[in-house]
């Protein structure tokens, strides 16, 4: 079985489409205000597993590894400020 993969989408394409859901920027958001996993998720009132997934959904979209990663590519992209 393959995995998804993303179609390869320019910067340009990805910021008229907004990459993030309401709910991916919601936790993002928290993540870059230095919230753990576990913070996020009480204040969300969601699953850590849930948190997890909307970072590693993201990640994916974004075609990068790792939270810093994701974080400097949608700051690049204007979908999160500091």
């Amino acid at each position: 079985m393959s995995k998804y993969k993303p179609p390869n989408l320019g910067s340009e394409e990805i910021m008229k489409k907004g990459i993030l859901t309401k709910r991916e920027r919601e936790v993002f958001e928290l993540l870059i205000n230095n919230d753990t996993t576990s913070e996020i998720a009480d204040k969300l009132g969601i699953s850590e597993k849930t948190v997890r997934n909307h970072i590693s959904n993201a990640m994916q979209k974004l075609g990068v590894k790792g939270r810093t990663g994701a974080v400097i590519e949608l700051l690049k992209l204007g979908e999160l400020s500091l």
